[in-house]
């Protein structure tokens, strides 16, 4: 038996329950509260999205949890020494769809979408300049599994593309750069800045007023990534002074975002409901099918969470 923990409504647990049970027909899946007692006693791994950690300490005899989704942030702030593994979702099509939507929102705000939308509301009849891929320099925050699909995706497209990471990276044809000093240098030389960081206890805050304002003035930024890598105060503060163009959020410091926010009617912010990268529940299902059947064949965790760097 292998139980599925999630804070989310009973609809949706049901529903990944239907999709995981469709893609492991061998194995039995189950809402933690349909478990007895002596099952919940014998249970080795847990399929898990966003779970309440006091769920996991009802399993004593765990050793890995399977997210369904790509960020275990939360899991990892919350379970402060876990005694389980947490493997977090690898997903290509996940890789894929946000690739996709970092190149759509970065076209936007390439071909001033936002300036062109203003203009219709005060029916104002004015061509922008036009600027070439090639001289509009795109910064990628991040260069995991997200963040190097996505520079590539726009690099393909004609864009000069730079990326940095708390490490060390290299990849053919796109500058990289890496630790503080890199921050800055790629901060510095980008016109939009698309942030696919992981939420660590390094990376929260990150861009906050020191670090934006190495922005060059009119710059834009896309964050795909968390809310709280980006301190709302100083960005607020940024656009009120023209230093940035525009924004893009698909994340927030909480989600849905509070209606009395200033983000939504601000005339330099789109405000996105969460959906730049969707989990496709029967795409993840099939990945933790496999972890898990490679599980149960060799006894091998797959690649985990590293605690402390939190991904």
């Amino acid at each position: 038996m292998i139980p599925f923990i999630s804070r989310s409504g009973l609809a949706e647990q049901v529903a990944w329950v239907e999709a995981l049970s469709k893609a492991m027909p061998n194995e039995e899946i189950a809402l933690l509260s349909e478990l007895t007692e002596e099952q919940k006693q014998e249970c080795d791994v847990a399929i898990v999205a966003n779970p309440d950690p006091q769920d996991l300490l009802a399993l004593p005899a765990l050793r890995w949890v399977h997210s369904v989704w790509a960020g275990v942030e939360r899991m990892v702030q919350e379970l402060s020494s876990p005694t389980f593994s947490i493997v977090r979702l690898v997903d290509p099509n996940l890789a894929a769809t946000m690739s996709e939507a970092v190149l759509a929102w970065t076209l936007f705000l390439h071909r001033d979408m936002p300036t062109y939308a203003q203009q219709q509301r005060k029916k104002q009849w004015h061509g922008q300049p036009m600027v070439f891929p090639q001289d509009r320099r795109i910064g990628i925050l991040g260069l995991g599994e997200l963040g190097k699909l996505s520079a590539l995706r726009l690099a393909n497209n004609g864009f000069s593309v730079a990326g940095w990471s708390r490490s060390e990276k290299v990849m053919d044809g796109i500058s990289c750069f890496h630790g503080e000093n890199g921050l800055i240098s790629l901060l510095s030389q980008s016109d939009i800045i698309v942030c696919l960081l992981p939420l660590t206890a390094q990376t929260k805050g990150i861009l906050n007023s020191e670090t934006l304002a190495h922005l060059p003035v009119g710059a834009s930024i896309i964050n795909f990534a968390r809310g709280p890598i980006i301190n709302d105060d100083a960005l607020l503060e940024r656009l009120d002074s023209d230093a940035l163009s525009h924004v893009v959020l698909d994340v927030f410091m909480h989600e849905p975002l509070p209606e009395e926010h200033r983000y939504w009617e601000h005339s330099s912010v789109t405000v996105l409901p969460h959906i730049s990268a969707p989990t496709s529940p029967a795409s993840a299902s099939s990945i933790v099918a496999k972890n898990i059947s490679h599980y149960r064949l060799t006894a091998e965790i797959p690649s985990a969470v590293d605690p402390v760097l939190g991904y």
